[in-house]
């Protein structure tokens, strides 16, 4: 039989049939925040962070994680990861500067991107960030023009190591024709030009394979082509560990992970180099929950249960078919005696969160809590419709507090000239 607990937030449970996040009830949580909000379990945040970093040291002691911030970037979320000892991977200014909120120390930020403008280049550059992913050639000519005379800046470039994975094509990075990086042979002579720059500093090379990967042998096969290009003291493995969404997934653990990337590290890197991982999506979403209400429940052709969110708080639906598993949280423990269509409240055919799913006979008023939500929901959330994009809610032992408030009506129009 499945079990929800396996799916929510380590150290959920369920009290006189209502879910508990990290001591909170979702209907306690629901009358303070509303509906819709996303609930992070910060016990379970920090004890990942910890996982990876004490794990990833333990096998390779010169190596450190940054957490890819895209997946949540929530400045909460991201001074939670500094305060675990992680740096911090940013794509673009509003992350970087976020980072900074966040009190990260610059030197252990990581900027990506494969469009940086010269104004992110120059923030970059004048506060300090350790190193810069050059993903192509104008990238080193802005970031010349950005280094005073006498100063120079850190930077790894990004090689597309040609690996082909089984992830959604849409979030697939390492193969041959991709947006991001440069292959092997066009790479080569920009690194012969980066070693000859009096403004840069070659420190190393970065890798990504993708995103959602649930074999970690995927992941590993992007050591080896990083190896071909030569010596340096900083390679950069990515990220890209896939995280459970549902009762039938099972990817790997960060310590099985760990054991093929660094087994693949040993075996053609150089000992001395310094290791860098970026987890994301792995990091965060286990640790978040979603709650809705139940506004609307429509028996007819289908079983349709409408939520007061939906496309503008979740978009990995509708981007690569993301499946996920919900609950009415209030009812746990009830048995499933019909199968729903769970619909948001955007007008889009495509706005289903999930489409077939066994529940207790849905009512208006229920609190559906749907698990897995801590990864790309927050950072892709949008005004569609009109609608406010929801609170990011911290859970601790039975106390809660918003890191992210509601958007109120009035955020709306504050861009109005």
């Amino acid at each position: 039989m499945n079990d929800p607990l396996t799916l929510l937030p380590a150290g959920s449970d369920i009290a006189d049939g209502v879910l508990r996040i990290s001591g909170c009830r979702v209907d306690d949580l629901a009358r303070e925040f509303g509906t819709p909000a996303i609930v992070v379990a910060e016990p379970a945040l920090r004890a990942r962070a910890r996982e990876y970093r004490e794990e990833l040291v333990r096998r390779w002691p010169r190596a450190r994680v940054v957490f890819a911030s895209k997946s949540f970037p929530a400045t909460a979320v991201q001074r939670v990861m500094v305060e675990e000892g992680l740096g911090l991977d940013v794509a673009g200014g509003g992350e970087l500067r976020s980072a900074m909120k966040a009190g990260v120390d610059p030197a252990l930020v990581v900027l990506h991107g494969n469009a940086k403008t010269t104004e992110e280049i120059e923030y970059a550059v004048t506060h300090g960030v350790g190193l810069i992913v050059v993903d192509n050639e104008d990238d080193v000519e802005r970031i010349e023009a950005a280094v005073p005379a006498g100063s120079r800046q850190g930077v790894l470039v990004r090689i597309v190591p040609g690996v082909e994975s089984s992830t959604h094509p849409h979030v697939a990075t390492g193969q041959v024709g991709s947006k991001f990086g440069l292959t092997p042979e066009a790479a080569q002579p920009l690194i012969e030009r980066l070693r000859r720059s009096d403004r840069i500093d070659l420190r190393g090379v970065h890798a990504h394979v993708g995103s959602q990967i649930l074999d970690p042998a995927e992941l590993a096969a992007a050591v080896e082509p990083l190896a071909a290009m030569g010596e340096f003291e900083v390679y950069d493995l990515g990220g890209g560990l896939g995280a459970r969404y549902t009762y039938s997934e099972h990817p790997a653990s960060v310590s099985d992970y760990l054991d093929a990337l660094i087994g693949a590290a040993r075996a053609h890197l150089p000992a001395s180099a310094e290791l860098i991982i970026e987890p994301g999506r792995s990091m965060v979403n286990a640790a978040a929950t979603t709650l809705y209400t139940v506004t609307t429940v429509k028996r007819d052709a289908r079983n349709f249960v409408a939520i007061d969110g939906g496309m503008g708080d979740n978009l990995e639906v509708a981007l690569f078919g993301q499946r996920y598993e919900a609950v009415l949280a209030e009812r746990m423990g009830e048995e499933a005696t019909e199968d729903a269509v769970v619909v948001g409240r955007h007008c889009e055919s495509g706005d289903v969160l999930i489409d077939g799913i066994a529940l207790p006979s849905a009512r208006v008023g229920d609190l559906l809590a749907v698990p897995a939500t801590g990864a790309y929901t927050h950072t892709m959330a949008n005004n569609y419709n009109g609608y406010r994009r929801p609170p990011v809610v911290f859970a601790d032992h039975g106390s809660a507090r918003a890191v992210v408030r509601r958007e109120t009506w009035d955020d709306l129009f504050v861009r109005d000239l």
